[in-house]
């Protein structure tokens, strides 16, 4: 059974840092590239970076230069720490992992961790 566990979440002042951590279960991490995504109240869920199985690491324009996604395959770990935090970073963040041979596609998603930017 594939289990995906974020922690790491909760509440930081503006300008502050926290370290989003995916620990996966039951499943070949190190041969699936890995997400995060987050959700903001009344909003879609939506891409904030992500890490291929070979490292490669791609970001979307508002969290470039604040945050960085990695990896530790002999932990079965992944991780996203966000620096200079603000108030519009607010949202359930969620990992997944995800592979596909051929036009077989698993993905697997973890429950999400809330974190709260707000003075």
């Amino acid at each position: 059974q594939v289990q995906l566990v974020e922690s790491g979440g909760g509440l930081v002042q503006p300008g502050g840092s926290l370290r989003l951590s995916c620990a996966a279960s039951g499943v070949a991490f190190s041969i699936y590239d890995m997400g995060w995504y987050r959700q903001a109240p009344g909003k879609e869920r939506e891409l904030v970076a992500q890490i291929t199985s070979g490292g490669t690491t791609t970001y979307v324009d508002p969290v470039k230069g604040r945050f960085t996604i990695s990896r530790d395959n002999a932990k079965n770990t992944g991780y996203l720490q966000m620096n200079s935090l603000k108030p519009e970073d607010t949202a359930v963040y969620y990992c997944n992992v995800k592979r596909t041979i051929a036009v077989q596609a698993y993905l697997y998603w973890g429950q999400g961790t809330q974190v709260t930017v707000s003075s």
